[in-house]
């Protein structure tokens, strides 16, 4: 799973999309209204460049200080 590898999941998770960007959605395992679940990665609508994309959650501690800052600047509306 992915809490064992060092991710932490359940609520606001810092995730990628397939182009790079960061953002910060609700990541709840197994729960899904607003993508299409698949394993450690899920499809669904990036808001930073407002396209569609597989994300996969990013370590917090594998990113700098600025692009946790990023992540958290751009939110998925609030329904997990």
């Amino acid at each position: 799973t992915l809490w064992r590898r060092g991710y932490r999941v359940g609520g606001a998770v810092l995730v990628r999309c397939g182009l790079g960007h960061l953002f910060t959605p609700i990541w709840i395992p197994g729960v899904s209204l607003q993508s299409i679940h698949l394993g450690p990665v899920r499809f669904q609508r990036c808001p930073v460049g407002r396209h569609s994309s597989l994300v996969r959650p990013s370590p917090p501690d594998a990113l700098g200080e600025e692009e946790r800052h990023l992540a958290g600047e751009h939110r998925d509306i609030r329904i997990p």
